[in-house]
C-alpha cells in the first residue's frame, strides 16, 4: 500500500462499520449479503474493498476486515487464529518450524506456517507470512491449543521435535 489512505465509498463504509461494530473481523459473504441486491454487485464491492486493501480473502466464502485502526493498511493477525479461520471444520495440524516455534523449541520467529490437511494443498500468502498447505494421508499426533481466545490444532511437542 502506497502510505495514502485509499477513499471508500458510502456502501463499502456501511458494509465496514457493520462488521466492525458486530466485532466481526472474520466474515462470511452471508454476513453482509443484506447490503446488495445480488451476489454480482456484492463481488464488485469485496473485489473493490480487496483492492484498497481493507478486507483479505481467506477462502472461498471467508474474509478478514483489516480494522480501520491499521497504520496506513499495515496489520496483522496471529497466524495460528488465521489459520483456523481458513480451515473452519476441516481437520487439520500446524507443523513445521511454527509448531516447533509454538512449544519453544526454537527461537527464530517462522514467516511460513505448514499446515497438515488430507483435503487441500498449495500456498496462500497472508499479511507477512505465508500459509503452506500439506496434503497428507495421516496427520501428524495433534493437540488443541488457544491463544487469542481462539483455538486451533498444533502438532504435539514430541512430534514437533523434529522439526527443531
Amino acid at each position: 500500500m502506497s502510505g495514502k489512505m485509499k477513499g471508500i465509498s458510502g456502501k463499502e463504509m456501511k458494509v465496514v462499520s457493520f462488521l466492525e461494530l458486530e466485532g466481526k473481523r472474520f466474515f462470511r459473504r452471508e454476513d453482509i449479503r443484506d447490503f446488495f441486491t445480488s451476489d454480482n454487485e456484492m463481488n464488485v464491492y469485496l473485489h473493490r474493498l480487496r483492492k484498497k486493501d481493507r478486507i483479505v480473502k481467506l477462502n472461498r466464502d471467508k474474509y478478514y476486515l483489516v480494522p480501520i485502526k491499521a497504520y496506513e493498511g499495515k496489520w496483522s493477525e496471529h497466524p495460528f487464529v488465521v489459520v483456523d479461520e481458513m480451515f473452519e471444520d476441516v481437520e487439520y495440524c500446524i507443523g513445521g518450524k511454527a509448531a516447533a516455534y509454538h512449544w519453544n523449541l526454537i527461537d527464530q520467529i517462522p514467516t511460513q506456517v505448514d499446515v497438515f490437511s488430507r483435503t487441500r494443498q498449495g500456498e496462500k500468502e497472508i499479511f507477512d507470512f505465508t500459509v503452506k498447505m500439506r496434503r497428507v494421508r495421516k496427520l501428524p499426533d495433534y493437540t488443541k491449543e488457544e491463544t487469542d481466545g481462539h483455538r486451533f490444532f498444533v502438532a504435539t511437542e514430541e512430534e514437533s521435535k523434529k522439526w527443531a
